[in-house]
């Protein structure tokens, strides 16, 4: 039985690193592990809860939280946006800690990672993205980190998962994640 995980990428930009990235980790994940990426980030609305009502959830939310409930582990990738995380990887955590307490990301593992310009690679959106998840009820793995600086120039002609130094990194996150994991009975 393999384990289920479901990558959220923080950036909805065509060429994005962060994406690039999350086809990497799917590309050189462990045996036993199948990572998802989830498309359609840009098609949940802003979390309120006058929309949250059972029977009539937003399309884009309640896809999202379908795949989130299938997953055994969540793979967050955030580029940084003005020192955080970006609003629509902020919007699905939010999403998914509802109803409080029994959203799809309680009690499940979460590792974040991910790649920006700067010269940290983000690490202050990262680490806003662990504290959210954490308050929203996930599992976090604070000690799983991969933070790859400079994306502009490092990936300009690369794609993550041909930098071996990268794919290395990112199998043994999944890695370490899946270890977390609990396969759910298919």
């Amino acid at each position: 039985m393999s384990v289920r995980i479901l990558a959220l990428v923080g950036s909805l930009r065509a060429g994005s690193h962060n994406r690039q990235l999350a086809e990497a980790a799917a590309k050189h994940a462990p045996a036993g592990v199948d990572i998802q990426l989830f498309d359609g980030l840009a098609d949940v609305p802003f979390y309120n809860e006058d929309i949250d009502v059972e029977g009539s959830v937003p399309a884009g939310a309640a896809r999202l939280r379908e795949a989130a409930g299938q997953a055994d582990a969540f793979l967050l990738f955030s580029p940084e946006y003005n020192g955080t995380m970006p609003a629509v990887l902020k919007n699905a955590i939010d999403w998914l800690s509802r109803p409080y307490g029994a959203g799809a990301i309680s009690g499940k593992p979460v590792a974040v990672v991910g790649t920006a310009f700067g010269q940290y690679g983000g690490v202050w959106a990262q680490d806003d993205a662990r504290k959210a998840a954490g308050i929203a009820g996930a599992a976090v793995l604070e000690d799983v980190k991969l933070s790859i600086p400079g994306s502009v120039t490092r990936f300009a002609e690369t794609h993550p998962a041909d930098d071996s130094e990268v794919a290395t990194a990112l199998t043994e996150v999944v890695g370490r994640l899946s270890e977390q994991a609990t396969p759910a009975a298919a």
